[in-house]
């Protein structure tokens, strides 16, 4: 049945249409870029059909190249799923999650004594590096929870979170009432100007003046820095509803003019096509959709997205 596959140049042509360079996959199949170019160019052969358009700046794969990335791909990993729970003396299995610090922090990680309950055999292991990961071309993470009000080319996106802003404080501050020009705790990411946005139209809805002439601000670079100062009684904090949920929540913050909110971004949930196979990202997938589904989610159904990436 399976005698007439071009497997060698099955697995080549993965590799190349995932990293999206001959190169690099020849670097992670330890052969030259010439045998990666022979082997794509056999396939091509066999199928009657470009796999990719090569040009001076590179290659690029085309339409038919992709139907057939989504394709291999899934199969391969099945195929090595198949092999690992064969290997005796194996671990349940591990499911790499790369989000913010804030969001892993404030949100994540206070939540995921639920997931070990449902499934103790796996283990999540969170990345809140800065960087963001390309997830067509790192197969070292499974899941990434991004944030923004853009999408995402070639993904799979099976869930969000919406979110709203609000004005947060202490309890005792906010219920012996603000004064006129109050202490305002805010975030300042780099090369961002979202709280500063955010602030402003906050005010402009409370019909307050705090923001003009020369406000009292303290700002962070992590929202979970300007909620601790929030919580200590420093001032009343600007935060995103999802980040802040867990502080109200325990009693530690209240809003402040509850009524007057901000609409937000969204927290998106993202995988490369074929990795929501994969029993762990698949148990965690599944498990943060019924997460977000209990915490005002947008939840749209798995598809592919192009655009912009952010946070």
């Amino acid at each position: 049945m399976f005698a007439g596959l071009p497997l060698n140049a099955l697995r080549t042509f993965e590799a190349a249409a995932r990293l999206r360079s001959f190169k690099q996959a020849a670097a992670e199949l330890n052969v030259t870029p010439t045998a990666v170019s022979h082997q794509v160019r056999s396939l091509e052969r066999h199928l009657g059909v470009a796999l990719f358009e090569r040009g001076a700046g590179g290659v690029r794969i085309t339409a038919p190249g992709n139907r057939l990335l989504d394709a291999v791909h899934g199969a391969l990993l099945d195929i090595g799923q198949a092999i690992d729970a064969l290997r005796p003396r194996r671990s349940g299995g591990t499911v790499t999650v790369t989000t913010t610090h804030s969001f892993a922090a404030l949100w994540l990680v206070p939540r995921l004594g639920r997931f070990y309950q449902e499934h103790p055999g796996y283990e999540v292991c969170i990345d809140t590096t800065a960087r963001v990961i390309d997830l067509l071309q790192d197969a070292s993470v499974d899941v990434a929870i991004r944030y923004g009000t853009g999408e995402y080319p070639g993904l799979l996106a099976p869930a969000a979170l919406a979110e709203s802003f609000g004005v947060y404080g202490a309890p005792g501050l906010v219920s012996a009432g603000v004064k006129a020009r109050p202490v305002l705790i805010s975030v300042q990411w780099r090369d961002s100007t979202l709280y500063e946005d955010v602030w402003r139209l906050w005010c402009e809805a409370a019909d307050l003046p705090w923001l003009r002439g020369r406000p009292s601000m303290r700002r962070y670079e992590e929202e979970h820095y300007a909620l601790q100062a929030a919580i200590a009684g420093q001032g009343l904090v600007l935060a995103s509803s999802i980040i802040v949920s867990d502080a109200v929540a325990q009693g530690l913050l209240m809003p402040f003019r509850p009524h007057v909110t901000v609409p937000g971004a969204r927290y998106t949930v993202l995988c490369a096509p074929g990795r929501e196979r994969h029993p762990p990202a698949r148990a965690f997938l599944g498990w943060l959709e019924r997460e977000f589904g209990g915490s005002s989610a947008v939840t749209p159904p798995p598809r592919r997205t192009a655009g912009r990436r952010s946070r």
